[in-house]
């Protein structure tokens, strides 16, 4: 199997999976990149899969299904362009010959769905949209900080081998806040400059993985009496519990230069 992240707009990657012959995509905000990357390795599309509604994740769902064919897979409580098979939690997608486990993380939208398999090519692979992000998380456009939690620890649970594919290159802007929460983590540091040196050679920092996030993003880390300090100290009146936590470094993360 090639996984290939395709860029698109100013920092997204539509994944696109395949074995030589047929093809799934992910996120499909734009169809173009997807089209040439089919045409050029000659590829016939099988499956769309869209873990949210926002318009940089569909805006390509109709013109590839027009061109292809694919069957196109979302999360059952978002409007995704019709036709589309709806999914929920405990529900599968088959294609290229793998079984795509369905979870249900919503909080940056209220039906987000992440996309798991526990063996491509030896090693786990999740597709998770815009739920976790290198060294951070997405936006509480629609959920709860305690829904985002739930989400993370959900993901955080999967194997530390698991293959973390976000959709945005925004792990160097993470990672600067995450070092405003921990400046002393030596993992952190040391992954801010592989990082960089990726970024330097126009080379994406994705995929991460489980194991590396647990080590380096300040919103699986919550829980450590460390990031739980550093969010006490930006505002005082954080909540005394894990989710009231979690909701202080969200702010803080949003507001952060």
């Amino acid at each position: 199997m090639k996984l290939i992240p395709l860029p698109a707009f100013q920092d997204n990657y539509l994944w696109v999976l395949h074995d030589g012959r047929r093809a799934i995509v992910v996120d499909p905000g734009d169809a173009q990149p997807v089209l040439a990357c089919l045409q050029r390795d000659r590829l016939q599309l099988e499956a769309i899969l869209v873990t949210h509604h926002h318009p940089d994740h569909i805006g390509g769902v109709d013109a590839l299904r027009d061109a292809t064919g694919a069957a196109v897979h979302g999360p059952a409580r978002e409007p995704i362009p019709e036709p589309f098979a709806r999914l929920a939690e405990g529900d599968a997608v088959n294609a290229l010959g793998l079984a795509f486990r369905v979870l249900d993380v919503p909080g940056h939208t209220a039906g987000h769905v992440a996309y798991y398999c526990p063996d491509v090519d030896g090693r786990p692979l999740l597709f998770c949209g815009d739920t976790l992000f290198s060294g951070g998380c997405g936006r509480l456009f629609e959920g709860t900080a305690a829904q985002m939690l739930a989400s993370l620890d959900k993901l955080a649970a999967l194997p530390g081998a698991t293959r973390v594919c976000c959709t945005h290159e925004y792990t160097l802007s993470n990672l600067k806040f995450a070092r405003a929460v921990e400046p002393g983590n030596a993992e952190l540091i040391q992954y801010q400059q592989r990082c960089e040196e990726l970024r330097a050679r126009n080379q994406p920092t994705l995929p991460s993985s489980i194991e590396q996030e647990k080590l380096v993003n300040p919103f699986l880390r919550t829980r450590l009496p460390g990031v739980a300090q550093a969010a006490r100290a930006h505002d005082t009146a954080t909540s005394p519990d894990e989710v009231g936590v979690f909701a202080t470094l969200r702010h803080w993360k949003n507001q952060f230069k």
